[in-house]
C-alpha cells in the first residue's frame, strides 16, 4: 500500500528550505560556468564579426590585383537618345562619329483577307527564313486561319504568325523574330488540295494576294563617313573593344568619347581602405582597456588577435619593388593614421592616378616574388590565408567551440551532483523524520505510564 510522506513532521524541521538551500549552494558553481559560456559565445560573434570583415577586405583588394579593376574605361555619347555606347574594360582611349540612316527592320507581310470562320483548304506551307533549310507545315482539311498560325508559331521557323480580323475576315500577320536582310523569310505553298498552287482558292490564298507590309533591312551607318551595316540595331564589332547601339535615325554626327575610368580606381581604392579601418576599428573597439572606468573590452588581452592586428598592419606597411616609381602605399597619399586607421590624401593619390596609373597600378598589382608582389597582392595572400580551412578563423573558432563543449560537460557534472546530493539529504532526513517520531512516541509512553504511576501512588 503506498504511503505519504512528508519530511520535517518527525523532526519538526523544515527539511523542504533546508535540502533546496543546500541544494543550490552545490549548483553555485554553476553561475560562473554560464558566464564564462556567455563569453565565449559572445567571443565567437566577434570573431565572426571580425572574419566577415576580412573577407570584405579580401574581396576589396581582389578589386585592386585584377586586371580589370585597373582596365576600367568611361564611354560616353554626344546624344544617347540616338546612338547608346559601352565599351569593355582595356578599350584604348579614342573618339569617333557616328551617323545613322537606317535602322535595322524584321519582315511582315499579312495575307488576303479569308472569311472568317470558314477552313482554309488541306496542303503543305514551306516556310524559309534567309537561306535556311525549309520548314514544312501541314494544314487539315478542318484548319481555319487561326490553327495554321499555331501551327507556324510551334514550328520554330523564326517567324511569328497572328491572326488580323476586320470588316474584310481573317487576315494571317507574318513577322521575323529577328532583324536585318538575313532574317527576311518566304512562305509558299507545296501542294493544295484542289491541285491548283498558284490560284486564289482553296490552301494557295494564303500566299496569293499577300503583301508585304514590311521589308527587311540591315541597320545602316557611318562611323567617321565609312558605311558600316549590322543585322540588328547594335554595332558590337564595328569598333574594337567598343558597342555602340543605333537608337534612331540620326541628322547630326554623334561623338562617341572612350576615356579611362579613374573613378573606377578610385571607388575600388576607397573600398579598400574603409574594409581595412572597418577591422581596425571593430578590434581596436573589442581589446581596448578604459582606465577611467576600469572596464575592458571582450579580447582585451587575447594574444592572437592582437597578433592578427599586426599582422593586417604589416602588410599594409610592406615594400614592394613591383614598381619602379612607389613602394609603399604613402607614397601615393595612403597613410596610418594614430589608432591604426588608413587615411588617404585626396590631391596626391588624384596626381597618381592621372599622371602615373600604370605605376600606380603595379603598386597594386605587379606580381612576383616576395617583395616583387604589389602591396594588393600582398595583403590578398594574407586574408586567404586568414579564412582557409585550416587558417586562423577556423583554428579560433574551434577553439572557442572546445571550450564551450567543456563547459557544456562541467556544468552537466555539477547539476549530476546536485541531482545525487538532493537525493541523498532527502533520504537522510527522511530517515531522521521516521528515528524521530519514534523517539517521541517513545516518550509519550513513559510521560504516559509516569503519569499513571503517580496517580496510582498518590
Amino acid at each position: 500500500m503506498a504511503t505519504i510522506s512528508s519530511q520535517g513532521i518527525g523532526s519538526g524541521l523544515d527539511v523542504k528550505s533546508i535540502v533546496s538551500q543546500l541544494v543550490a549552494l552545490e549548483k553555485k558553481p554553476l553561475d560562473s560556468l554560464k558566464l564564462q559560456a556567455a563569453t565565449v559565445q559572445t567571443k565567437i560573434s566577434a570573431f565572426g564579426q571580425i572574419k566577415s570583415l576580412v573577407s570584405t577586405l579580401s574581396d576589396a583588394v581582389s578589386k585592386l590585383t585584377s586586371v580589370t579593376g585597373w582596365n576600367a574605361v568611361k564611354a560616353t555619347s554626344s546624344d544617347s537618345s540616338s546612338v547608346g555606347v559601352s565599351a569593355i574594360g582595356g578599350t584604348q582611349p579614342t573618339t569617333f562619329s557616328v551617323e545613322v540612316q537606317a535602322l535595322a527592320k524584321a519582315k511582315s507581310t499579312a495575307s488576303a483577307a479569308i472569311t472568317t470562320g470558314i477552313a482554309v483548304g488541306a496542303g503543305t506551307l514551306s516556310l524559309t527564313v534567309g537561306s535556311g533549310t525549309p520548314v514544312e507545315i501541314t494544314v487539315l482539311a478542318t484548319d481555319k486561319v487561326a490553327d495554321i498560325a499555331s501551327a507556324i508559331n510551334g514550328a520554330g521557323a523564326g517567324v511569328s504568325a497572328t491572326v488580323l480580323t476586320d470588316a474584310s475576315g481573317d487576315r494571317l500577320l507574318l513577322r521575323s523574330t529577328s532583324t536585318g536582310l538575313a532574317a527576311g523569310f518566304t512562305l509558299a505553298v507545296t501542294s493544295d488540295a484542289d491541285g491548283n498552287t498558284a490560284d486564289a482558292a482553296g490552301l494557295s490564298r494564303m500566299v496569293v494576294g499577300s503583301t508585304t507590309t514590311q521589308a527587311a533591312a540591315d541597320a545602316q551607318a557611318t562611323v567617321n563617313g565609312i558605311a558600316v551595316t549590322s543585322a540588328t540595331n547594335t554595332f558590337a564589332s564595328t569598333v574594337s573593344g567598343v558597342t555602340f547601339t543605333a537608337l534612331k535615325v540620326t541628322t547630326a554626327p554623334t561623338e562617341i568619347t572612350i576615356t579611362k575610368d579613374t573613378s573606377a580606381v578610385q571607388s575600388n581604392i576607397d573600398a579598400f581602405v574603409k574594409a581595412y579601418n572597418d577591422i581596425n576599428q571593430l578590434i581596436g573597439e573589442a581589446t581596448k582597456y578604459d582606465a577611467a572606468t576600469k572596464s575592458a573590452g571582450l579580447l582585451q588581452g587575447d594574444s592572437t588577435v592582437i597578433t592578427l592586428q599586426n599582422s593586417l598592419r604589416n602588410a599594409l606597411q610592406s615594400l614592394t619593388t613591383g614598381s619602379s616609381l612607389y613602394g609603399r602605399l604613402a607614397d601615393v597619399g595612403i597613410t596610418q593614421q594614430r589608432g591604426g586607421d588608413l587615411a588617404v590624401n585626396s590631391t596626391k593619390l588624384s596626381a597618381a592616378m592621372n599622371d602615373h596609373m600604370d605605376e600606380l597600378k603595379k603598386l597594386f598589382s605587379a606580381t612576383g616574388t616576395g617583395a616583387a608582389n604589389g602591396v594588393a597582392v600582398q595583403i590578398k595572400a594574407l586574408a586567404t590565408n586568414l579564412l582557409s580551412t585550416d587558417g586562423f578563423f577556423s583554428t579560433k573558432d574551434y577553439s572557442l567551440k572546445l571550450m564551450l563543449d567543456r563547459n557544456a560537460k562541467d556544468q552537466t557534472r555539477v547539476n549530476e551532483k546536485a541531482t545525487r546530493l538532493e537525493a541523498s539529504l532527502n533520504a537522510r532526513y527522511s530517515a531522521l523524520d521516521s528515528k524521530m517520531a519514534s523517539l517521541n512516541a517513545l516518550n509519550a509512553y513513559v510521560a504516559q505510564q509516569v503519569t499513571t504511576w503517580n496517580k496510582s501512588t498518590g
